[in-house]
């Protein structure tokens, strides 16, 4: 088959670059225009993905690989770069363009009364970029690049409003903490340079010696560990999780867009990109698997107690990834876990906008605050409700078929797992349940919740466009539909029906919304009831099981103790021993000045003197010698 669009495909990440360039260059002329300039470029860039993808349905499509630009050589080794389109990243195209493209749309009404709007507008375009030039990276290399270009993108984004010392702090965080991971990523990646036969980078070659079995058992495993390093910074699991809910101190529609279809979701498509190398390794599965479902527990119970709404979904976010890394772990495919990631793109960035939509209505992020919302602004209530279920799990929203697909592979592969996730999705419904019933349901407690509005158009249209696939997208996949698992993956697959996890799991999302609704639809009481009922473990919960606070006394003030040694150091030992050889020199030259004054009883002083060094240095020598 011919590949028509797929040779056009490196046209998709060009198309946000131009405008990122554009709206650069032209700087604050561009505040009314440039904001459509970046529609205009990221809608290009989606209806490209959308033929791209389009034309991948066929099912007997190779693999389009261009790697004709060499831009490393090295004796016998050179570097090329290029692009390649596969169905795995043709869908990740798709997902990042429609999410990008919505999140543009939405910002027009978001961030209109911002006097940086144009800038906002150039670091969304660059963050597309990065995210698509990711995804359609030929070799590891190139990868990497874009790798790190998505990280810089959300330390822009994250300390957008840079006045706040909150959003500072959070951006700075971000950049360190994922610095980590990419750490572990680049060691991989050398690893894997050494390993290959004739150093080859690119994904065909790695795929094919993996697959093979040609590299050494320690080896693969050491590679698979070091790039999970690089996905635990990317994808905010345990223990690199912390930046992720900091970033919340970005605007909202960079909050769906980091959370929906860009940097958290790099981390998962490199293990899927590389899932060979993974595969290869048992030790390396487990890993991926155990510290995925951990992370899955672990997040969902600390958004219980949160009050932030935009924490409680960074926390959900955070939850969500330790389920895909838990489907890639326990499978031998990656289709459960890209198909949950594809299902929670649209649902979380629907949820996101909805959260953003409250928030530009009511000026206030704490949902103690809300409350009656669902009268006044029935859109985004509604569309709301649709993502809140499909994140819970509730059939037949998306999340349901995505998370169904999950935990029948850990039921097959891993039992302990299997419970984690059930329970896990029990706790998703509830903290989802009093979220929607604190904001929407309950009775206004302020003013600006009784008086609140619907948001415009250019914000509720998103809405609208994303509720459909957040209800629907689950119908790509199911046990009676497997064709897009088989044509996702490239392995024929069946996707075993398994009733009881599909009972067992809408049962525990029905029972966490029943109790949320118990607990919280009423506002019975005036407190939090986990914080009446259970004050300490309500406050375990809130304060994030005291991550940050161990991080602060184990190792940043341990850190900073070793950087004020080391200052001291320098400062009295090192600059000390400078500053007293300056101070010689320069008394040693002063003093030969003030010699130097042309007097011939000075010059006549200074020769006696100098003999007589002279003639004690010759005595003290002949005296050495004889004794």
């Amino acid at each position: 088959m011919v590949s028509v669009f797929s040779q056009y495909a490196w046209l998709i990440p060009v198309f946000p670059l131009l405008a990122f360039v554009l709206l650069a260059a032209a700087g604050s002329k561009a505040r009314t225009a440039g904001p459509y300039a970046g529609i205009a470029a990221i809608l290009a860039s989606f209806i490209m993905a959308l033929l791209v993808c389009i034309e991948r349905l066929d099912s007997g499509a190779q693999n389009y690989i261009r790697d004709g630009f060499k831009w490393l050589q090295v004796g016998d080794f050179t570097l090329s770069m290029g692009f390649e389109v596969s169905n795995l990243n043709a869908v990740m195209l798709l997902i990042v363009t429609l999410v990008s493209l919505l999140v543009h749309i939405y910002s027009l009404g978001y961030m209109k009364t911002d006097e940086r709007i144009h800038v906002f507008f150039s670091y969304i375009a660059l963050f597309s970029f990065a995210m698509l030039g990711l995804v359609l990276s030929v070799n590891m290399v190139q990868f990497y690049l874009f790798w790190e270009l998505v990280g810089v993108c959300s330390f822009l984004l994250v300390g957008f409003w840079y006045s706040k010392p909150e959003a500072k702090a959070a951006a700075k965080k971000a950049f360190l903490v994922t610095r980590i991971g990419d750490l572990g990523l680049f060691i991989g990646i050398l690893l894997l340079f050494w390993s290959m036969p004739g150093h080859a980078l690119d994904f065909a070659s790695i795929q094919a010696a993996f697959a093979s079995g040609g590299i050494p058992a320690e080896t693969t495993t050491w590679i698979a560990v070091l790039f999970f390093i690089g996905a635990i910074g990317k994808s905010g699991q345990f223990p690199l999780h912390t930046w992720l809910p900091d970033a919340m101190e970005g605007p909202t529609p960079i909050s769906a867009l980091i959370h929906a279809a860009t940097m958290v979701a790099a981390g998962v498509y490199l293990v899927a990109r590389n899932f060979d190398i993974f595969l290869a390794s048992d030790t390396a599965m487990q890993i991926v698997a155990y510290v995925g479902g951990f992370t899955a527990i672990f997040a969902a119970t600390i958004a219980i107690a949160q009050s932030d709404i935009k924490r409680i979904l960074a926390y959900s976010t955070i939850s969500q990834l330790g389920y895909m890394m838990m489907a890639l772990g326990v499978s031998d495919t990656y289709t459960a876990g890209i198909f949950h990631l594809l299902t929670h793109a649209f649902f979380k960035a629907l949820l996101f906008l909805g959260a953003g939509s409250v928030i530009h209505a009511i000026h206030t992020q704490n949902i103690h605050e809300m409350g009656g919302l669902g009268k006044r602004m029935k859109i985004t209530a509604w569309t709301f409700a649709v993502g809140a279920l499909a994140l819970s799990g509730i059939p037949p929203f998306s999340g349901f078929w995505s998370k169904d697909a999950i935990l029948s592979a850990a039921y097959d592969n891993n039992q302990l797992l299997f419970w984690i996730g059930i329970v896990t999705a029990f706790f998703t419904a509830l903290y989802m349940a009093r979220l929607f019933f604190l904001v929407f349901w309950r009775k206004a407690e302020t003013e600006a919740g009784q008086s609140a509005h619907e948001s415009p158009s250019t914000m509720t249209v998103p809405l609208l466009v994303l509720a459909v696939p957040a209800a629907l997208a689950g119908f790509l996949y199911t046990p009676w539909n497997e064709g897009f698992g088989s044509w996702l993956s490239g392995v024929d697959q069946q996707h075993k029906i398994h009733l009881f996890v599909m009972l067992l799991s809408s049962f525990a999302g029905i029972l966490g919304i029943m109790v949320g609704y118990i607990l919280y639809a009423k506002n019975a009481i005036a407190k939090d009831p986990l914080q009446a009922k259970l004050p300490m473990l309500y406050t375990l919960l809130e304060r994030k099981y005291y991550v940050d606070e161990i991080y602060r006394y184990f190792i940043i003030i341990p850190f900073y103790g070793i950087g004020a040694v080391l200052k001291t150091i320098d400062t009295y030992i090192v600059g000390g021993t400078v500053r007293l050889v300056t101070a010689a020199a320069f008394g040693f030259g002063q003093t030969s000045t003030r010699m130097q004054n042309g007097q011939v009883q000075t010059y006549g002083l200074i020769t006696l003197l100098g003999l007589l060094i002279l003639i004690l240095a010759v005595a003290g020598r002949r005296f050495i010698d004889v004794g």
